[in-house]
Parts: structure tokens; C-alpha cells; sequence
């Protein structure tokens, strides 16, 4: 019921303000013609009005920029004594009486030269007899290929590590002995080994 009353009373309302609108628009659409009609016609001229320049006036009214006269050069000098020295300084060479012999060939003459040395395993079953410190002294050649060969004992304070001693020179490797550029055998290479216990026993 609520809503059929207010659709009632609604459509007149809406109607009222529709046709209130409608002449308000149509007034304002009538004013407006009244005031173009008053107008009067808008005249634009877009045509440039271009000038002719007298190409020959205007260079005769062209004044060039005055330059700044260089300088004059030098002064000739012709003067034949007015030269540099050229003789340097002369000093008699100094006689030096020296021997020197420098070598035929690339590698000079040289004895063995140590490369690789290799520090021996301290022998677990020599512990227990061993002092803090032992020394074991051995002999032996380089051969020309730089290995350790005819390796022996000849002193030794601890006779349990001669074994140790040996196995670690042979794993050593020496720059062979040069002579006259050729690779020697060196023999008699003495060495001494020396055994330490960690922190003693």
C-alpha cells in the first residue's frame, strides 16, 4: 500500500520538474540565439605583409670588422759566432785491468743445487727408545737426472732410524753438478737428519 501511494503522488511531482527543466533549457537556448544574431561579422586577415630588402643598400651599410695587425716577426740573426757548442765534453777513457770470464754457455758451472727434501717419518716402534732428539748422518751421489743414489749411514746417535734416514734422501731431488754444460754425477753429498719428539717424552 505504502508503495502505490508514494508512485501516486511520485509521478505528478516528476513530471512537474521534468517540464520545469524542459522550459528552463528552452529560454536559455532562445537567449542565446538573440545574441549571436547581434554579432557582428569577425574579419581575419592572415595575409603576411612581407617587405623587399635592397640587397645592395644593405652591403653598402655593411662595415667590416677591422683586424688587429700582427706582430712583426723576429729579428733575423746573422751572426755566424752566435752558435751552440757542439764539441761536448772530452775526457780520456778509463783504463780498467780486470780478468773477467764470463762463461761460454747458458748455464754456467755449478755444483748441486737441493730442490726437494723431504722430512722423515719419525718411526713409531723408535719412540719408545728414542730421546728427545736424535741425529742420523748420511752419504750419498746425485746422479745427472738430479735423484739421490748410493745412499748410506755413516754416523748416528740412534740406530733404529737409519731405516727412516735412507727412505726419506731418496725421495730427494738435487739440480745436477754442471760442468762445461753438461750434467755430472756429485758424489760424497754428506748430510745431517735430525729426529725431534713432540713436546719430548
Amino acid at each position: 500500500m505504502g508503495s502505490f501511494a508514494r508512485l501516486i503522488f511520485g509521478l505528478p511531482g516528476a513530471a512537474l520538474v521534468t517540464a520545469a527543466l524542459f522550459l528552463a533549457m528552452a529560454y536559455l537556448i532562445k537567449q542565446e540565439a538573440h545574441l549571436s544574431e547581434d554579432r557582428g561579422d569577425v574579419s581575419i586577415n592572415i595575409t603576411a605583409q612581407l617587405k623587399d630588402t635592397d640587397i645592395n643598400n644593405a652591403n653598402k651599410q655593411f662595415k667590416r670588422p677591422t683586424l688587429d695587425t700582427p706582430p712583426p716577426p723576429p729579428p733575423a740573426v746573422n751572426d755566424p759566432t752566435n752558435r751552440p757548442a757542439l764539441d761536448g765534453v772530452k775526457a780520456d777513457i778509463p783504463n780498467i785491468n780486470a780478468n773477467l770470464k764470463i762463461g761460454t754457455g747458458f748455464n754456467p758451472d755449478r755444483d748441486a743445487q737441493p730442490l726437494v727434501r723431504i722430512p722423515p717419518e719419525y718411526p713409531q716402534n723408535c719412540m719408545t727408545t728414542a730421546k728427545d732428539e736424535e741425529t742420523v748422518v748420511v752419504q750419498f751421489d746425485v746422479t745427472p737426472d738430479g735423484t739421490t743414489a748410493n745412499i748410506k749411514v755413516i754416523d748416528s746417535t740412534n740406530h733404529c732410524l737409519d731405516r727412516a734416514a735412507i727412505r726419506s734422501v731418496d725421495r730427494w731431488k738435487y739440480q745436477p753438478k754442471i760442468v762445461d754444460n753438461k750434467a755430472e754425477w756429485r758424489h760424497g753429498v754428506v748430510q745431517q737428519i735430525t729426529f725431534r719428539l713432540e713436546g719430548g717424552k
